[in-house]
């Protein structure tokens, strides 16, 4: 089954903002073993959302649209929708006398614009939508289907988990597909490539590894499709299984984990608690910790040493340190490390401090040298990094980077 992801809407046109909905779709809909044809983006034009409805379904089984459901007048998605379908428009008082049980619930009037948005294509089946006042809705065209969804990302996936997906699963006849998703940190594409080459060379024509990298860490996703789902899923193990035995020191994760809860994990599972004291990421490290739900139970909090009198002050960096080797310094980084472990009475702590950039790099100490320590009382590791000269980027890097220290120095005591 092939399926077209159809955005409305002169903001995406613009980039005044990003199509978030259909990367999201995309990645629900391969889990279902459903095939992405393509994908379009139109304006608030009735002419080009027909045309492209036109073109979406010369190549595609089912189009899925994204917005254009709102009670304003440049919200014209439905009366296109009916004038392609050669339909009229109907007052649905379903979808009205909702609307009124939501805003008398909250106290708020109804507007002539909240009753026009209830008038729909007369062949429309209204999907229910949980979490906003616009339902979806599914046109049957043929052999092919036709749905409208609301563009507000939450509305949007709750009417495709709801409704979408499994009407699809129902109405058209889908391979099984499996994933297995193997998270590594700490080495290139490259690198991983050619170390389990071979692994991959062995691969049956039914299973694709494919390298999805990131910042810092590159996700390996195995995907088979087969008519046997549970011969799959041992195929899929197995070579799981194979590719996690030669490249142990670079996984920290399955799934969709992320670093920052993999970290808390090894912390939890030790009962250690962790600080931080942050320079150049300015609190981005705690940031993605305290992200995480239960962070509570092995974190207990930060200093942002972004100057050198805090750097002194608070964290009992020496000023000779500082006047001989710079505040970017493995010696500044070490001292942050012991000066914070008794300031916030924990196990181990971790300290970043580089220059992020664009500005403020010397020959010396380039824009993106940013030094790492992490530690506890008896031992400190440190490590060097040079980024490149995108300041975000660079902070992200730092980040992610100590926190892969941090799971490092933790697997270390174990040995």
């Amino acid at each position: 089954m092939k399926v077209h992801l159809m955005t409305i809407g002169d903001e995406i046109l613009i980039g005044q903002i990003v199509d978030t909905n259909s990367a999201w779709m995309a990645q629900q809909l391969n889990l279902e073993g459903i095939r992405i044809s393509g994908g379009s983006s139109v304006g608030d034009v009735s002419s080009q959302i027909i045309r492209g409805l036109q073109l979406a379904l010369e190549d595609a089984d089912a189009v899925l649209i994204t917005g254009g459901l709102g009670p304003t007048k440049d919200d014209i998605t439905k009366k296109a929708l009916a004038q392609f379908f050669g339909v009229d428009m109907q007052f649905h008082q379903g979808t009205f006398d909702r609307i009124q049980r939501l805003f008398e619930r909250f106290n708020r009037p109804l507007s002539s614009s909240h009753r026009e948005q209830c008038y729909m294509p007369a062949n429309a089946i209204l999907l229910p939508n949980r979490m906003g006042t616009a339902p979806g809705m599914w046109f049957e065209y043929g052999t092919k289907v036709v749905v409208s969804m609301p563009g507000v990302p939450y509305e949007m996936q709750a009417i495709m988990q709801d409704e979408v997906v499994p009407r699809l699963k129902a109405r058209f006849a889908l391979q099984p597909i499996a994933h297995r998703t193997i998270q590594t940190i700490g080495e290139g594409e490259t690198t991983i490539a050619d170390r389990i080459a071979d692994i991959e060379d062995s691969l049956p024509p039914h299973i694709k590894l494919a390298y999805l990298p990131n910042l810092g860490r590159v996700r390996l996703r195995l995907t088979g499709v087969s008519k046997d789902k549970d011969k799959l899923d041992v195929e899929l193990d197995q070579y799981t299984r194979r590719i996690q035995a030669r490249i142990p020191e670079w996984i920290f994760g399955y799934g969709e984990v992320k670093i920052e809860a993999a970290v808390g994990q090894l912390l939890k599972d030790r009962g250690l608690f962790l600080g931080t004291a942050e320079s150049c990421t300015g609190g981005y490290l705690s940031h993605l910790i305290t992200s995480i739900p239960g962070s509570s139970a092995y974190y207990k909090g930060s200093v942002i040493a972004y100057s050198n009198q805090v750097k002194m002050n608070q964290l009992a960096v020496k000023p000779q340190t500082l006047e001989q080797y710079g505040a970017v310094s493995e010696q500044t980084v070490r001292e942050m490390v012991v000066g914070l472990i008794p300031l916030l009475q924990v196990d181990l702590a971790v300290a970043i401090s580089g220059i992020a950039g664009p500005d403020g790099g010397s020959d010396e100490k380039p824009v993106g040298t940013i030094w790492l320590a992490v530690g506890n009382k008896n031992q400190v590791f440190t490590r060097k990094i040079l980024a490149g000269k995108d300041r975000l980027k660079n902070i992200e890097i730092a980040a992610i980077a100590a926190l892969n220290l941090i799971r490092k120095f933790l697997l270390s005591q174990l040995e």
